[in-house]
């Protein structure tokens, strides 16, 4: 589903035989890798289905989609990042308010994600230049 190292979720002591934890965008650019110091608190399936209003088997169905990011725990058990209900509202409103299918909502996530990494180096670089790029 995603290229997270496999370990035990919320293992959050940074020592021998703790598993880094990745943050950031999926892309080449440069992913950090960082050691979680304190229990990253995860959300159960149940969890947020009742946050987010929807069916667990609805989320099953994005999670198989790879429309949401999960992980299994050691029972096996579906968990959650605590931003995962913002990410089924987000599908949710793409999918009434431009009446998408989910595989369309799959790629309609990716390019805005793109968008915003491109956004947000642009505002990194802080160099604005009264001639345009193109010229």
């Amino acid at each position: 589903m995603n290229d997270r190292p496999s370990g035990a979720p919320g293992t959050g002591r940074a020592g021998a035989g703790a598993r880094p934890v990745r943050t950031g965008a999926d892309i080449t650019v440069s992913t950090a890798v960082r050691y979680a110091l304190v229990p990253v608190h995860r959300l159960s399936l149940d969890a947020v289905a009742r946050l987010s209003g929807l069916h667990p088997d609805l989320i099953r169905r994005f999670v198989a989609l790879g429309l949401v990011d999960a992980d299994r725990d050691a029972a096996g058990h579906l968990v959650f990042d605590p931003t995962a209900p913002a990410v089924l509202a987000r599908i949710q409103r793409l999918r009434s308010g431009l009446c998408l299918n989910y595989a369309s909502i799959g790629l309609v996530l990716d390019l805005l994600d793109r968008i915003s990494l491109l956004e947000a180096a642009l505002r990194g670089r802080g160099t604005r230049s009264e001639t345009p790029p193109w010229t």
